[in-house]
């Protein structure tokens, strides 16, 4: 089913860098998900309202919530497909996380509005009736989400969509809500038990923990998270490709929305080189990252000594002496100046963010283990933590 809305709305072999194709996607998305969802609130509303089951209200406002969700990530995908304009120069992306934080907001009010009506319920029980009806309704209503996990997760995966890789999780979640909802209809009408209140309770709360999950999740992509680790990981294999670049550091990340990612690094050249034929080569790299990771690239190039044997000797005696004072401390961007009888080492000095040193202390330690190697040499160190 999902391959044929697909072909139908979208075509196949369709090219997802393309930004329309990308909206003709969520497009489908937004809509089907829109649809369903609207239906089985309408379900699930009549039938809790004739059972007098607080569940399957609070269930069929999860629903809604979930159409409501689809309908503003909808709206704040268009908007973040827009072009650049003069106030914003990176364009809209983000917009598409300023929507799913509202989103996640109003699901989390949906369950707090449900614990209470769930929570009169306890202190006022009464037994729903459960027909045949009710119980038809909530099984399908779980195959139903069953098949949208499966929808979102195959488009959210073709167009790296947060916010629909995020419905293909709540959709599965939302099968064990009305799991539980279809358990407490089934033990009032075989059993003749309320438990309707309590299993309200937890949708409620369960509601809330996923608008506060995603709220998490969404803050986090506005404020900068660390970019995932494989990407960063491809950058640095990436750049092994190119002879002249001997190693990169100081890699940045910025992510304004799908699309937008800007990539800034140093990359570091023998100090030897033809600096036109260096510089021809960085932006050759520049290229090409455009073209694998479909990014904005910008990189710096850094010259680096390479052949001068005091050098190397000096630097690897710094790479020792980081590691001797914190196994995850590295070094980078070190020259070395030579008076008559001192040597000046100068380097950044680059500290895991789960470092127990301070950057003071760090650089402390680092420059009396190299002073106490060699006495001839004083350290001009630039503690700072990595980006990435």
């Amino acid at each position: 089913m999902t391959k044929f809305l697909i072909n139908a709305f979208i075509g196949k072999n369709a090219d997802v860098s393309d930004a329309k194709v990308r909206s003709k996607y969520a497009s489908l998305a937004g809509g089907v998900g829109i649809l369903l969802n609207v239906l089985l609130f309408a379900g699930k509303l009549t039938l809790g309202i004739l059972s007098a089951s607080v569940a399957i209200i609070a269930d069929a406002f999860n629903n809604i919530s979930d159409a409501g969700s689809s309908l503003i990530a909808l709206i704040g995908f268009r908007l973040a497909s827009k072009p650049v304009d003069k106030e914003h120069p990176l364009g809209h992306g983000r917009m598409e996380y300023v929507s799913g934080f509202i989103v996640d907001m109003l699901i989390i009010l949906v369950g707090f509005e449900l614990f209470k009506s769930s929570l009169d319920k306890i202190l006022s029980p009464t037994l729903p009736t459960v027909g045949n009806a009710t119980l038809l309704l909530l099984s399908i209503a779980i195959l139903v989400k069953v098949w949208l996990f499966f929808f979102y997760r195959k488009i959210g995966k073709t167009i790296n969509a947060a916010a629909i890789k995020a419905s293909a999780t709540d959709s599965l979640t939302d099968c064990i809500a009305t799991a539980l909802v279809l358990i407490s209809a089934l033990v009032a009408r075989f059993f003749q038990v309320a438990v309707d209140g309590y299993v309200g309770i937890l949708v409620a709360l369960f509601i809330a923990y996923t608008g506060i999950r995603a709220a998490k999740e969404t803050i986090d992509l506005l404020l900068g998270s660390t970019p995932d680790p494989a990407f960063i990981k491809d950058i640095y294999e990436f750049t092994k490709n190119y002879p002249r670049i001997v190693g990169i550091h100081d890699v940045m990340v910025h992510d304004y929305g799908v699309g937008r990612q800007i990539v800034s690094f140093h990359a570091e050249v023998p100090s030897d080189s033809d600096i036109n034929i260096a510089h021809e080569e960085v932006d050759k790299l520049e290229k090409d990252m455009r073209e694998k990771f479909g990014c904005i690239v910008t990189v710096h190039l850094d010259p680096l000594v390479v052949n001068d044997p005091l050098v190397n000797e000096l630097k690897a005696l710094a790479e020792t002496s980081a590691r001797e004072v914190n196994e995850g401390l590295t070094i980078h961007d070190f020259r070395m100046t030579k008076g008559e009888t001192n040597i000046n080492l100068i380097f950044d000095l680059l500290l895991p963010a789960d470092c127990p040193l301070t950057a003071v202390q760090a650089e402390k330690a680092v420059s009396a283990k190299i002073r106490e190697a060699n006495g001839h040499c004083s350290c001009v160190i630039n503690a700072e933590y990595p980006f990435v």
